[in-house]
């Protein structure tokens, strides 16, 4: 019982001790070699036939790497026996020290070691009934915690229990002192991110950075620049930032660089998630930078994204299937005068006269549209009519090389074989690409292409019928 009543106080001590020392400071420093003494109390086993004594300790230990140190301790009590003589006890021990700093200037610890204890009296050698004699080796383990009083003085109280490698007994004590660091040094933080040198990971943080407990930079968008320096800390993944961490955008279309799968939108146009321009009506002209965006389908459009109605009948161009009726005749829903075949303007065929038939063929495409078929079986039925005419079809396209060449005579091939099908005699008809050689309009731009792109009936003779 003595010997439990003698831990709670040690127990008692140490807590106590603790929770006083807290509001002590010290400069957080690195520490090399601890030397130190104090008081102690001792209880000892029930076993020893000894009562609880006072005595002192005295340490030296050397601080290493990991938190870790080692030290020797030297102590001494002069406990009475039950019986009544005096009893004198001395033990030597080494131990290991794993060591958690409590803030910035305090720490706890865990102590475990080896050690001997002897017992001596004046009765030794001889009887043992009034107490134990000679010596014995021990394990020992304890806690403690050391509070800055100054830079380099620290007040410890540390409470252990020594238990005998032979026959079990076991001691408990408490000590409460002084601990002098010798040779100690300031713990610096050279990136200043808030972790010491000796904790930090990642020494060369950029000044500013947000870290985690390890001193490592954190980047929570992955863009590549640290939360802290990342003015925009919330970029969509995969998007190019600069330095700042913010999202670049060449085109200014509000969808980031990286993102944009298309990134060279015109200035002003309406864009998808991906970027890319919209054409809710099919005309060319971008949603946005289209003044008229229900052009209906089919129709041709100028660069502002409105159709014309060049003989102003108020039937579209490229819906106008007798795009140059007279002015003020009366036409139908395709533009053309009653009873006048759709596609060859109210007129007869006049030599040397062209029109644009208004069939828009595919990019990079010879197919021919379906929208096409009521424009050339009109005007098959025109040139059936007339057996004395001879057209050429001619194609042209926007483009340069000699591909555009190549897929404009595909085009004219096309034409003439559906009015060979429809009845007009082969030796009639003619077709040619001229590739981009004869421009109507200059200009990259949707507008200017789509008028270069078409395709012309050219009348070639119309001699008097027989």
């Amino acid at each position: 019982m003595g010997t439990c009543r003698a831990a709670g106080r040690v127990a008692a001590l140490v807590l106590g001790g603790a929770i006083c020392a807290l509001p002590l400071a010290a400069q957080q420093r690195r520490y090399f070699i601890e030397t130190g003494a104090g008081v102690a109390l001792t209880s000892f086993d029930d076993a020893t036939n000894l009562e609880s004594g006072i005595g002192g300790v005295a340490r030296l230990g050397v601080w290493l790497p990991y938190r870790l140190s080692v030290e020797g301790e030297f102590g001494f009590s002069s406990p009475k026996s039950r019986n009544g003589p005096s009893w004198s006890v001395r033990t030597i021990s080494a131990a290991l020290l794993g060591n958690l700093p409590v803030g910035n200037s305090s720490s706890a610890y865990l102590k475990l070691g080896l050690g001997s204890t002897s017992y001596d009296n004046n009765l030794c050698p001889g009887s043992t009934v009034l107490g134990p004699c000679g010596r014995a080796s021990a394990i020992l383990g304890g806690a403690g915690f050391r509070a800055g009083i100054t830079e380099t003085i620290m007040a410890r109280i540390e409470g252990l229990a020594t238990r005998a490698s032979e026959d079990g007994v076991m001691n408990v004590s408490g000590s409460a002192g002084v601990s002098i660091m010798i040779g100690s040094k300031p713990v610096t933080d050279s990136d200043r991110d808030g972790v010491f040198d000796t904790d930090d990971r990642c020494p060369d943080t950029p000044l500013g950075t947000l870290t985690d407990e390890r001193g490592c930079p954190s980047d929570s968008d992955s863009d590549g620049v640290f939360d802290g320096l990342d003015r925009c800390p919330a970029t969509p993944a995969g998007a190019r930032v600069n330095a700042a961490g913010c999202p670049e955008d060449a085109d200014a279309d509000n969808v980031p660089d990286g993102v944009d799968q298309c990134a060279d939108t015109p200035a002003g146009a309406a864009v998808d998630a991906r970027g890319c321009p919209q054409d809710a009506d099919d005309d060319g002209v971008s949603d946005g930078l289209d003044r008229c965006p229900d052009t209906p389908k089919g129709a041709s459009v100028d660069q502002l994204g409105c159709p014309g109605d060049e003989d102003g009948d108020r039937v579209l161009d490229g819906l106008d299937r007798c795009p140059r009726t007279p002015a003020g005749a009366a036409v139908n829903a395709f533009g053309c005068p009653p009873g006048v075949p759709e596609g060859t303007t109210g007129t007869a065929f006049t030599p040397g006269s062209r029109r644009v038939l208004p069939i828009a063929f595919a990019r990079q495409s010879a197919r021919l549209p379906d929208a096409a078929g009521p424009v050339l079986d009109s005007l098959a039925t025109a040139l059936v009519a007339q057996p004395n005419v001879t057209i050429e079809i001619a194609s042209h396209g926007d483009g340069t090389t000699a591909e555009t060449r190549h897929l404009t005579q595909l085009r004219a091939d096309a034409v003439r074989r559906y009015l060979i099908a429809k009845g007009v005699s082969l030796q009639r008809v003619t077709a040619r690409g001229y590739g981009a050689d004869q421009r109507l309009a200059g200009g990259t731009d949707a507008a200017a292409q789509a008028r270069n792109r078409r395709i012309e009936l050219r009348v070639l003779s119309a001699a008097p019928g027989r």
